[in-house]
């Protein structure tokens, strides 16, 4: 009995709702008989995903992520968890259709994600969206992300892993910023680079006021 208790603490999330089950809409009839085992925030336990999609919808902030995938990068499914994990407004693949989802952690079920075939294409669509095209890449000329005056609404856009931004993305965006380093390499990691500059994004417009 034991351990049978032991194993049920191990599991993530939560077991069948106990005692008298809710008759809200949201709730999905599955989740309360059988448990939650999904990777969610207890707002959200034993929701249906689409009354998920629906209450996130209503919270997003008005930044949007792309990320450009002419080779396949590898790296897109962390960009999108961590765009679920900052609310962003969409995440904009630019180039191939497919990528790999294995890093999202099914997130992408939560988060808008949108494909274009081509740059001039993405950037039709954020010029109709009034959409500012802020560039990330460390290349001549751009600006340190800190000290960069982030516009409330915008997309951030970012390269692949290796050889960053194309001429054309570069050459479209409205600004260009990088992440300050300080090591030997010349780059990092896509996903991260992308985690820090939603951040960034979320420090100047989402969280109180410091004193």
């Amino acid at each position: 009995m034991q351990a049978e208790d032991e194993t049920e603490r191990e599991l993530p999330g939560v077991g069948p709702w106990p005692g008298e089950r809710p008759v809200d809409d949201r709730y999905d009839p599955e989740l309360l008989e059988h448990g939650d085992r999904r990777n969610v925030v207890d707002r959200y336990r034993y929701w249906r995903m689409a009354a998920i999609v629906a209450d996130l919808d209503l919270r997003r902030h008005p930044f949007a992520v792309a990320i450009e995938n002419w080779q396949h990068d590898m790296n897109i499914g962390s960009i999108v968890r961590t765009a679920n994990a900052f609310a962003a407004d969409a995440v904009h693949i630019v180039g191939r259709r497919r990528w790999n989802r294995r890093g999202a952690m099914v997130t992408d079920r939560y988060q808008h994600v949108v494909h274009h075939p081509e740059v001039a294409h993405f950037v039709a669509v954020m010029r109709e969206e009034g959409r500012p095209i802020v560039a990330v890449d460390n290349v001549e000329g751009a600006v340190p992300v800190e000290s960069f005056a982030m516009p409330e609404r915008c997309v951030l856009l970012f390269g692949q892993e290796g050889p960053g931004l194309s001429e054309e993305a570069r050459a479209a965006a409205d600004a260009l910023v990088e992440i300050p380093q300080f090591g030997s390499t010349r780059s990092i990691n896509a996903g991260a680079a992308a985690a820090i500059v939603m951040h960034e994004w979320i420090r100047r417009w989402a969280l109180p006021p410091q004193p």
